[in-house]
């Protein structure tokens, strides 16, 4: 449950929320593109108030791109298809386009030669990047990223966050809940604590990683850095 988070995110900013399991970081997010619906307050998306109920929340998600910890790819399509997917039946574009753009977004991540290759046959890592590149062909104004390196062996989570830093050095919006704190220090230009749902506190990853102000984030931060 979330208790009175106000957190504004600007265009263009990459925010890295931290916390530890069950603070609030994954309702947080799904509460941003109403996947979770909000009991209370107000979620603003470019100055729409997107929890107000005559708001068309299909238009408003086509702008915002969601990855998830498991890659929710369909097996039975190619990663081309798989992105396709959404262009031809959300964007509404024609085959062909919708397949040019899917290839370009499989170059964006490196996996242009497994355009027609099914999700089976890829490694995890593999798969997470045609979900980062579905994403991206979408043209979103900001891309969401819950824990998105989670399900991932160790020596494959380096491939999905490097994608992830060109993105972010291209400029892309992005809110990313991660674990990874050498990608939060590099990336990131804030990051934000939470902790049962609150927001404790937030800031540049100098700030954040070498003088906590609050006493929860030093505890987690030291046993986390540790391990």
């Amino acid at each position: 449950m979330l208790k009175g988070v106000n957190l504004s995110v600007y265009k263009g900013e990459v925010v890295v929320v931290i916390g530890p399991s069950g603070s609030g970081k994954s309702t947080f997010l799904r509460c941003l593109n109403r996947l979770t619906e909000p009991t209370k307050g107000d979620v603003f998306f470019e100055g729409v108030k997107i929890t107000a109920p005559d708001v068309d929340m299909n238009v408003i998600r086509a702008e915002i791109g969601m990855v998830f910890q498991s890659f929710n790819l369909f097996l039975h399509l190619t990663a081309k298809k798989n992105i396709m997917l959404a262009l031809t039946k959300v964007k509404g574009m024609e085959v062909e386009d919708a397949e040019k753009k899917s290839v370009e977004a499989l170059e964006r991540v490196g996996l242009a030669d497994k355009a027609d290759t099914y999700p089976g046959q890829l490694s995890g890592g593999q798969q997470q990047r045609v979900a980062i590149a579905r994403a991206v062909a979408m043209n979103p104004k900001l891309i969401m990223f819950d824990e998105p390196t989670s399900a991932l062996d160790p020596e494959l989570i380096g491939e999905v966050l490097d994608v992830m830093k060109s993105l972010a050095k291209g400029g892309m919006t992005m809110i990313v809940v991660t674990h990874e704190m050498g990608f939060a220090r590099e990336v990131a230009d804030r990051v934000v604590f939470m902790d049962h749902g609150i927001v404790l506190e937030e800031g540049a990853p100098a700030e954040i990683f070498t003088s906590p102000a609050h006493e929860r984030t030093k505890t987690f931060l030291a046993r986390l850095l540790k391990e």
